[in-house]
């Protein structure tokens, strides 16, 4: 196994072609969007379909960061309970969102269906699997609620859950039918596919240095390779924000989320997700587990990938295996790779307004592909003439992460820390 010198696995193995163009001269746009993942090129995406000029700045490549790298669970919701959304933001507000992202991964589907993205699309739903009975209350607990409000989601038990995952290691789990998995990176590309065609321009290796407000109104942004005259500008970097604008990278805590790939496994693992559900568990520290459409098993954690060759992810990629499904056997790993997640306190997202004409949607709490998808969709509205008031999120201002660097380390040392012990 080597540590990833591409983005991911997914990088290697989706179907849809990755999108290279540099920017050979000055542009100007009604529009400018720096970052090419999920949220940048649903902004395109949409605002280029309502006639809108838009400009893609990535600095490195088409999904170079968390949308490239990401599990590729499709989940509906946040990673809250719906209840405890509707605490948060009040009964209305809660609500609407509760609504908008409950659907998320049915509009998902349905621009998966339209742009004909081959990212290797499953409907068979997700599994939120309980490691603890303490974990299996909190399932019922949602449960629950998801159906008060006629969601199609089920509450397994011990024996369900075997069955569904193959293993017996849980003591039930909640089964989704409205999720399902994709290949990250086929559809952050089939994304830039389908802007492209509604007119958006995308340019890639494109470093944006500065962002200066120009009299009058709009945005002159400088970068690497000229520069890029703007009325409005989304920033959609997320768990990659830099020092662009002051105080944005502070905003957050940067998680990272490490996964291992086997070798395709074939018909060792027929019996392991045979529905090719993908699942996460209720644990503190949870683990995620998928089968992609090569019978390889895709295992990982929070944390970074740490060592190489039989390192200490490996083995504990190797030890997780065997203690879940003991009659598989050893396996050999493909490829190691980690992608950082953008938390905060209330692990819910946020949209701020940076100044006029400047937003930046950003903290999805490790619930990238659905939120950014629909974030990015409501940016390109509001652009278009729509009001802040519509937004699925209040705006605000940029406020500081509390002990942002000390919950950093702290983190980064518990993660190699469960590394180690649940290796041994």
């Amino acid at each position: 196994m080597a540590v990833s010198s591409t983005v991911s696995l997914w990088d290697k193995t989706a179907e849809e072609a990755d999108i290279s163009s540099p920017m050979t001269a000055d542009v100007t746009t009604d529009i400018a969007i720096v970052g090419g993942g999920y949220t940048g090129l649903s902004t395109a995406l949409h605002a280029a379909g309502q006639g809108l000029d838009c400009c893609v700045l990535e600095a490195r490549q088409i999904g170079f960061g968390g949308s490239g790298r990401n599990v590729g669970l499709l989940n509906a919701g946040l990673w809250l309970a719906p209840q405890d959304v509707r605490k948060r933001l009040g009964e209305q507000r809660g609500g609407q969102l509760v609504e908008l992202l409950g659907d998320g991964p049915s509009y998902v589907m349905s621009l998966i269906e339209k742009h004909q993205i081959r990212c290797e699309l499953t409907r068979t739903g997700t599994i939120h699997a309980a490691h603890s009975p303490s974990g299996f209350k909190d399932l019922q607990r949602r449960a629950e609620e998801w159906n008060r409000l006629g969601a199609p989601v089920r509450l397994l038990d011990r024996n369900e859950a075997a069955a569904k995952i193959g293993s017996d290691a849980f003591y039930g789990g909640l089964l989704d039918e409205r999720a399902g998995t994709i290949n990250p990176m086929g559809y952050v590309r089939g994304l830039a596919r389908a802007a492209k065609a509604a007119g958006a321009r995308i340019h890639t290796g494109v470093s944006v240095t500065k962002l200066t407000p120009k009299p009058g109104g709009g945005w002159l942004l400088a970068t690497d390779s000229g520069t890029v005259s703007a009325k409005s500008v989304i920033l959609a970097t997320n768990a990659y924000s830099d020092d662009l604008w002051p105080g944005l990278k502070s905003s957050f805590v940067p998680i990272s989320f490490f996964q291992i790939a086997t070798a395709p496994l074939g018909a060792r693992v027929a019996d392991i997700l045979p529905e090719r559900q993908g699942i996460w568990d209720t644990g503190t520290i949870m683990f995620s587990l998928r089968r992609d459409m090569a019978d390889r098993l895709i295992v990982g954690s929070m944390g970074s990938v740490i060592g190489g060759d039989k390192g200490l992810s490996e083995r504990w990629a190797a030890r997780l295996l065997k203690r879940m499904f003991p009659k598989l056997g050893p396996v050999e790993f493909e490829q190691a790779w980690h992608g950082q997640i953008a938390m905060n306190a209330e692990h819910m997202p946020r949209i701020h307004r940076l100044a006029e004409g400047l937003y930046t949607p950003i903290g999805y709490n490790g619930r990238g592909i659905a939120p950014g998808t629909i974030f990015g969709k409501a940016m390109a509205e509001l652009l278009a003439g729509g009001d802040e008031a519509n937004l699925p999120m209040a705006v605000t201002g940029v406020r500081p992460e509390p002990m942002q660097r000390l919950k950093t380390g702290f983190y980064q040392t518990v993660f190699a820390a469960n590394q180690l012990i649940r290796s041994l």
